[in-house]
């Protein structure tokens, strides 16, 4: 799943320069930084003012540049947990979108129809494509957003972050767990010259001879046409090639990811080359970095909690479950303060990782993700029963399958007995034949 995160100064950047595409109605294309977007919950990011939020809404804080998103992964993680969002928060959310099916990041007054001002974009739509995809209550607002989604892919087969903007990793990886959730066959989404998602994904996948980042995706090439390695766009990379959306399942796990160059490289061949990346690079501390903020006194990198979370999740989801291990503990240990200080998004994707590796959300190194992240919005409808780890489901199977091997032995004993007493009535027949006789 992957979550693309957003720093909210790129964030204004991109919709101001996309407003400006929407006023003019030129399809140009807009420029993008390199460097992967990151999420509004991504660390050292200042919270934005406070406002009068509607509601139905999830979080305090400014809502301008990530309130469709924050609020789409709050009910994805609440659904993943059973719990049923209130119906005030999924209203708010049908509210935002626009006719065209498209999704902006904040539409102050939903009352208004969208017009040439109003700033959609791919990652919200995406994002609210899926939570109304697990919802399964409105297909129609569903099939509109993929509707607009298809409407704006671009001719190399991927999403840029706003329609018309270049092809990035983070959006054609989100977009592609949208189609998915939606029931889309994603490979058959085809571009107006026929190349697929899956063909614009690898197209930012970094050779593994390269001499910096074999294996990795990057957001974007750079100026000069150079693919540089992201840690962020390789969890977007990973979990899109293998066709996954953000709130999914680990496979059993097998051996650790080898990065191998095929010509022509397979999807599933880029994701899992993203999968060595992202061990190599959760091997030495357990967690990912992130560069120290533009002006920061201290020029040491940062822990990236979000996009730690995001690779345990597409690692196990790839099956390498147990090179997510060591990582999925760190966040365990030093996850809760973070997300605290970032709010809904940020309990999201940890419970995300928590779903996926199977590890009790409601007890994550002493903090109840599942109780915090719903004091962050409306009261949900409902509170289901606790979903089953990983740990409990294998041993509900294993009484299941010895309940079954008991009951097939006990059968097979009552079998036997009802023979050898049919056997033994019928010579008692046959005796009283020959006595008659």
């Amino acid at each position: 799943m992957t979550t693309v995160r957003r720093h909210l100064a790129r964030g204004a950047a991109a919709l101001a320069a996309a407003a400006v595409l929407c006023v003019t109605a030129v399809p140009a294309v807009a420029s993008a930084a390199p460097a992967a977007p990151a999420s509004p919950a991504d660390e050292g990011v200042p919270a934005g003012p406070p406002a009068e939020l509607p509601d139905g809404m999830y979080g305090t804080t400014d809502p301008t540049y990530d309130g469709v998103w924050r609020q789409s992964l709050a009910m994805l993680a609440q659904r993943a947990v059973n719990v049923m969002p209130a119906d005030s928060a999924v209203n708010w959310l049908l509210g935002q979108q626009c006719d065209s099916g498209a999704f902006p990041a904040y539409r102050p007054d939903p009352t208004k129809p969208c017009d040439a001002t109003t700033v959609v974009d791919t990652n919200s739509t995406a994002a609210a494509v899926q939570i109304l995809a697990a919802l399964t209550t409105y297909p129609d607002a569903m099939n509109n957003g993929m509707s607009w989604l298809a409407s704006v892919q671009n001719k190399d087969g991927g999403w840029g972050y706003s329609a018309g903007a270049p092809s990035d990793a983070n959006s054609t990886g989100l977009v592609i767990g949208a189609l998915a959730a939606g029931g889309a066959p994603v490979d058959k989404r085809l571009s107006t010259q026929g190349r697929s998602p899956y063909q614009a994904l690898n197209s930012f996948a970094i050779p593994c001879d390269a001499r910096e980042g074999g294996g990795a995706f990057a957001y974007q090439p750079d100026k000069s046409g150079k693919l540089l390695p992201n840690a962020d766009a390789t969890a977007a990379g990973l979990l899109g090639g293998i066709g996954k959306r953000m709130v999914t399942t680990g496979v059993e796990p097998g051996p650790g990811p080898v990065c191998q160059d095929l010509h022509p490289l397979t999807p599933e061949r880029a994701a899992r080359n993203g999968a060595s990346y992202l061990v190599k690079a959760l091997a030495e501390t357990g967690h990912l970095d992130q560069p120290p903020m533009p002006g920061a006194a201290d020029s040491a990198p940062l822990p990236d909690h979000g996009n730690t979370a995001d690779a345990v999740v597409a690692l196990t989801t790839a099956g390498y479950g147990k090179q997510a291990v060591a990582p999925m503990k760190w966040l365990e240990r030093n996850s809760a303060a973070w997300a605290k200080e970032n709010g809904p998004a940020a309990y999201a994707q940890l419970i995300f990782a928590a779903h996926t590796t199977g590890t009790d959300p409601r007890k994550f190194g002493g903090t109840d993700l599942v109780k915090a992240l719903n004091a962050t919005g409306p009261a949900p409808k409902w509170i289901g029963p606790k979903p089953l780890t990983t740990a409990e489901q294998q041993k509900v199977l294993a009484e299941q399958k010895a309940e079954k091997h008991s009951m097939s032995g006990n059968l097979w004993t009552m079998g036997i007995g009802a023979f050898f007493a049919l056997v033994v009535c019928a010579l008692f027949v046959v005796r009283a034949k020959r006595r008659r006789a």
